[in-house]
């Protein structure tokens, strides 16, 4: 069996999401720490879904509102027809938990109808990087 790959990438409030290369069918996991432009996060959502994110899960702040832009960016990408399960991109907000809860219904009950998802992407927005520290939080869930 394939070992699960943990990715981290983090992004400062107002910097736009680099082309996501090397992913494919791949899980995402926004921590957001600090507040984004509505444009960022409608122009980050259609990012992570045109890189192929099968299953995003969104904590932290104005999660519930990162939920609605994925959930929209993934029936854009569809001309808001009928998706089909290998288009379909599954999107939950974790409002009211502690991230290392988030962190474990990624790992343990995050799972995709059509796909097997081996990769993991901790997309940080914050002022200030975590990566040792989010990704040793998100290896113990």
């Amino acid at each position: 069996m394939q070992k699960p790959v943990l990715r981290y990438l983090h992004l400062t409030p107002d910097s736009d999401l680099p082309a996501l290369e090397g992913l494919s069918q791949f899980k995402a996991v926004l921590v957001v720490e600090a507040d984004v432009a509505e444009m960022t996060m409608w122009e980050t959502s259609r990012a992570l879904v045109a890189a192929g994110c099968a299953y995003a899960l969104a904590w932290g702040k104005e999660c519930e509102s990162w939920r609605e832009a994925i959930e929209d960016a993934s029936l854009e990408a569809v001309n808001y027809e009928d998706v089909p399960d290998e288009q379909l991109v599954v999107v939950t907000a974790h409002e009211d938990e502690e991230l290392s809860e988030a962190f474990w219904f990624a790992q343990h009950r995050a799972v995709h109808p059509a796909h097997e998802l081996r990769e993991t992407l901790i997309l940080h927005i914050a002022d200030t990087p975590r990566r040792e520290e989010l990704e040793a939080e998100y290896r113990d869930a």
